[in-house]
Formats: C-alpha cells, structure tokens, sequence
C-alpha cells in the first residue's frame, strides 16, 4: 500500500495525478454523500416513522437533532482524539460506524432504540466530514486542490440535494425501514472502496483542541461560521418538516412528496454549480445573494404557496437557493484559514451540524407549538440574519 507523504510539497514536484488518486477523492466524496445523507435521511421519512412508531412529528424531529448534535461534537472531538493515527484507519472505521448505526436503524423496535442508533451516526458524520477534505487535498499536488475540495464537498452537497430525496422515495416506495437498510448495503461498498484506493495517509500533526478554538479569533472564520450556522439552521428548522408543509401548506398529497423532493435535489445541483463559480469571484456577496434569496422563499411560502403549483415552484427556488450554501460556506472558511485546512473544516463542521440539531429541535417545538407554517416563518427570521452577518464584516 502506498502512502501519501506529510508534506504537500513531495507531490508537488509532479503536477501528473494518477487515475487511482482521482477515484480515491471520489470515494472519499461518497464517503462524505453517505454519512450526511444519513444524518438527514429521517427529514422525508418523519410521517411514515412517527406513525409506525406512535411519536409526533415534532418528536420524530429528534432523529435529526440527536446525530447533529453529537455530530456537532465529533467533528471537534474526533480530530483532536485521534492524535497521529493514520487517517485511512480512521476513515474506514468511521464509515464503517455508519454501516452498523443505519443496520440498528432498520431493526429497531422502537423508538428510544432508533434514537441510540442515530446517536451512533452523529459520531460517524462528525468524525468523518471534519477529516474528509483535510485528506482528498493531500491525495493530489496543490495546483489540483481546488478540483479536490470540490469533489470532496460535492459529496456533502449532493447528500443536501439529493440523498434525502432519494431516501424519501425508497421509503415511499417500499417501507421507511427498506431506506435505511439501503443505505447501509451502499456504506458496505464505500468501505471496500475507500479500503481499495486510499492509501496510508499519516498524521501531519496532533490537533489541540485550544488551537482549534483558537480559529475563532480570526474575523474571516468567525464571519464564516455565523454565516454557516443562520443559513443551515433556518433552512433545517424549515425543511426537517418539508413534507408536512407540503402536505397541510400546498395540500400536495403524500405520494408525491418523495418525487418532488428528487426535483429539490436536482435544483440544489444546478445551485451547487452557480453558487461555486460565483464564489469563486466573490464569496461574501455570493452568501450574501444565498440568504436573501433563501430568506425570500421560506417567508413566502405561507403566502403563496397554498396551491400545488405555486408550493411546487417555491420548493424548487428553496432548493437552487440551498444548494449553494455547503459549497459557498466551505470556500470561504478555506479562504480564511489556507494553513489550516483540517482545522478549519472541523471547526466549521462543527457549526454545520450543531446548526442542523438546534434548527430541526427548535422547528419541532415551533411545529408542537405552532403550526408547520410558523416553521417557515422561524426559518426566514434566521436566514435574513445572514445578509447583516456577512456584510458586517471587513471584506477580505
């Protein structure tokens, strides 16, 4: 088994990439798709898992919670735990935690036992997404790292857009249980893959949790991580309970929601690519645009999304809006912090899921308490913040 060198720049001596190194960024990347799609998986499942297991929706919400907070403090744990391990044990064992959580999901009796397991998933996707590209960019020479962050992040963004509606249809189609069960058959071939083509990657250093905390310090991270935090939590206070939205909102009847969430996915792809190429020139208005954007369609929706059609139209802008968010938060905490890759990721991975545990929490006590369109409203309260975060601070 081959090994990547420490230092960068004992590959940077070759600008060639070998086939073998590009498919073990993608595995990576797929890696990234199926632990977050496994933290969201229960978003379009929450109907069809409340009923079969007698909890209320704003219950059921607790499958997202519980996995983002522990997620939340896995990515800050987890790096700092592991020391000089090598990165490609870690990996497998962390991918390989998330074959055996999604295993318990599908057997579980009950609910408090659905709960553990998800407990389970937040330490594989904290672990895992805070490491994941800190290692797809030591797989290739520097002038290749902008092409392997975006393929490593691809895979967070596609689990964003696109696992969650795919898990909705498998589960519409079959059974809640049978989505759950497929993701842990696809988890196996991850593991064989990542087994396969990642080579030994060694510790560059041992992260201290003071450093790490540190980052915070810097007002370009710090603008970044508020950033990440309002968007993601608005919008998973909203979308945790998509479907009762689209249901009671848009009277768009149950059927059809996993389908239509596929449409979400493939709006939040087309999103990903505009948001990356205007990041690319101007991160701060690029977020900027995001949250107005986002804060636009989730205040809306209750006004103008009472009909299937004008629901189905609003759900697509939420999707483009959304699927630039990942992407653009991700550029812009690389930016800040370009000698702290692993760090600086953990520590926005952090935000990200502590974001998406508080957002769907606070969304099911809105739901119990309120109404599944106070949600959407909530949501917007929390995205337009964004567009005073990012324009308060000094441009970069």
């Amino acid at each position: 088994m081959d090994r990547v060198e420490p230092s960068a720049a004992a590959e940077a001596a070759s600008e060639h990439v070998s086939l073998k190194r590009w498919l073990a960024v993608v595995a990576v990347a797929v890696g990234t798709f199926l632990v977050v799609t496994a933290e969201q998986l229960p978003v379009g499942l929450l109907t069809s898992i409340g009923g079969d297991l007698g909890v209320s929706e704003g219950t059921a919400g607790l499958m997202v919670t519980v996995p983002g907070l522990v997620a939340s403090a896995g990515a800050l744990l987890v790096p700092v735990a592991i020391g000089r391990l090598d990165r490609r044990i870690v990996l497998l064992a962390l991918i390989s935690l998330m074959v055996a959580a999604n295993l318990l999901s599908f057997l579980a009796p009950n609910f408090p036992v659905l709960l553990a397991s998800r407990f389970l998933v937040g330490i594989s996707i904290g672990g895992f997404w805070a490491l994941a590209a800190g290692i797809a960019v030591r797989l290739v020479p520097s002038s290749h790292v902008p092409r392997a962050t975006s393929i490593a992040f691809g895979g967070a963004t596609a689990a964003n857009v696109l696992g969650v509606p795919a898990g909705t249809l498998i589960g519409g189609l079959t059974d809640w249980r049978i989505a759950f069960l497929t993701l842990s058959g696809l988890g196996l071939l991850a593991v064989a893959a990542l087994f396969v083509l990642l080579p030994g990657i060694p510790a560059t250093g041992s992260i201290r949790l003071g450093a790490l905390l540190a980052l915070f310090g810097n007002s370009f991270v710090r603008g970044a991580t508020i950033a990440t935090f309002l968007l993601v939590s608005g919008h998973m206070a909203a979308y945790t309970f998509v479907s009762p939205v689209l249901r009671d909102v848009s009277g768009i009847d149950e059927d059809l929601i996993g389908p239509l969430l596929l449409v979400f996915g493939a709006a939040g792809i087309a999103g990903t690519f505009l948001a990356g190429a205007a990041a690319g020139r101007n991160v701060r208005v690029t977020i900027a645009a995001v949250s107005v954007l986002l804060t636009a369609v989730l205040a809306l929706f209750p006004l103008v999304g009472a009909t299937a059609v004008t629901g189905v139209a609003l759900l697509i802008l939420w999707g483009l809006a959304f699927g630039g968010v990942p992407i653009a938060v991700q550029m812009w905490i690389l930016k800040a912090a370009p000698d702290h890759a692993e760090a600086a990721t953990a520590l926005n991975t952090v935000v990200f899921n502590l974001a998406i545990a508080l957002g769907a929490l606070f969304g099911g006590l809105v739901v119990n308490g309120a109404s599944a369109t106070a949600v959407l409203w909530f949501g917007a309260a929390l995205t337009v913040l964004t567009f005073l975060a990012v324009w308060s601070t000094r441009r970069a």
